[in-house]
């Protein structure tokens, strides 16, 4: 959760998106994510629970079917979606199935979940494109967001506020992904197509 950007900031963002990425425990794919240009705020809860509003213990008895998930809002003008997940799968396992690190559990699986149709598309061609990559098919859900409840205030910004906590997520691979690309942010800036078709 970015609370550094003023409200003028966020309230001039014309291409405001938002996408729900469960790459197992959220505390990394959090952090991961928070030093990509372009996303403008997160938020970690618990995505597609069949109980309302769950507490992370009763996630973690595995009861709730929730997984571990952040909520990602992003500027589609900086970091088109198709762009953004290519950073999410750098960060998870994506043949590993209620698994990522030392994580093991149906919270901890990796999902990718949408409230705007058009953006199941991408998704979609996005995880063709990773099968291709890989030679398999990723175990990786995607599907239209059911829900979505904030965890508790103490799992926010969690290693921001805790930097030498448990992650399974290399932290540093986020400058590297940003150097790698960086004519395409350059590109998405300026509004030379869109990264995403």
């Amino acid at each position: 959760m970015r609370n550094t950007e003023s409200m003028t900031v966020r309230e001039a963002i014309v291409n405001s998106r938002e996408i729900y990425l469960a790459g197992g425990c959220f505390w990394g794919t959090e952090a991961y994510l928070n030093r990509l240009p372009g996303v403008v705020d997160t938020e970690v809860g618990y995505a597609n629970s069949i109980t309302s509003d769950p507490t992370y213990e009763e996630v973690c008895s595995g009861e709730t079917g929730a997984a571990e998930a952040v909520l990602v809002r992003y500027d589609a003008d900086v970091i088109p979606l198709a762009l953004l997940l290519e950073a999410y799968f750098r960060t998870i396992d994506p043949l590993s199935v209620n698994r990522q690190g030392n994580d093991r559990g149906t919270q901890y699986r990796t999902g990718i979940y949408w409230t705007d149709p058009a953006d199941g598309t991408i998704v979609r061609s996005a995880l063709s494109a990773l099968a291709r990559t890989l030679g398999r098919t990723p175990r990786i859900e995607a599907a239209p967001l059911v829900n979505f409840f904030p965890a508790e205030a103490y799992h926010q910004d969690y290693l921001a506020r805790n930097p030498f906590g448990y992650c399974h997520v290399n932290l540093a691979d986020a400058r590297a992904f940003v150097a790698e690309h960086a004519r395409d942010f350059a590109l998405a800036e300026k509004g030379y197509g869109s990264l995403d078709t």
